[in-house]
């Protein structure tokens, strides 16, 4: 099954406009991943999978509401921040990376996919101080460690149907990660939600804050 058809089959629902930016991705990363080798090139063929696929899974577990703020640390090529910008187009999103070509990249991204409600900042995340609902990330450090860095990020006024938190997409085990963690934490594996083999060992981590 081709990209944007295996994004459809989860998400049958989206606009014209939407399948559109999808369809582009593909052809933008083999396009300027070549200068800026962001994402590894074994990846490339199956960026619809490892990437957008994997990052949407974030919206199984919260649904947000129109105005709803979300902060995307760590996020390298633009995962998870791109395809949930393009999934909740009236939501707003701030892509961080502490490596400029990165932040490059996504600007590219942006402009490229004609995507209104994301920018995308050059700065560590002990940096950035803004609150906002939801912080989201692909496994960027361990995860006490991630906690720390952005708790300070999380509004305290929750008005999603779930309280505000981080969403953290991690892989393979990691319960000595979580055990502080235990009675607030919701681990969901994405083979509950997507049924594509390479999601076996992946999980969607989410902790209210």
């Amino acid at each position: 099954m081709n990209g944007p058809l295996l994004i459809m089959k989860y998400f049958p629902d989206l606009t014209s406009e939407q399948m559109i930016r999808f369809e582009k991705i593909s052809s933008f990363y083999q396009k300027w991943n070549e200068k800026n080798n962001v994402i590894p090139r074994k990846e490339l063929d199956t960026i619809y999978e490892a990437h957008v696929l994997h990052s949407l899974a974030i919206s199984r577990i919260v649904s947000f509401m129109p105005g709803t703020r979300i902060l995307d640390v760590g996020t390298g090529g633009g995962f998870p921040g791109i395809p949930l910008a393009i999934l909740y187009p009236d939501c707003q999103f701030v892509l961080i990376d502490s490596m400029q070509k990165r932040i490059d990249l996504v600007h590219l991204v942006i402009e490229t996919l004609r995507i209104t409600n994301a920018s995308a900042i050059h700065v560590k995340a002990q940096d950035i101080f803004e609150k906002f609902d939801f912080v989201v990330s692909r496994a960027v450090a361990a995860f006490p460690v991630f906690v720390r860095l952005v708790k300070k990020n999380i509004s305290p006024y929750s008005w999603n149907k779930r309280p505000n938190g981080i969403l953290y997409l991690k892989g393979g085990s990691f319960e000595d990660e979580i055990c502080d963690f235990k009675k607030e934490i919701e681990v969901t594996e994405i083979t509950r939600v997507f049924s594509e083999p390479c999601f076996q060992s992946k999980k969607v981590v989410y902790l209210p804050v």
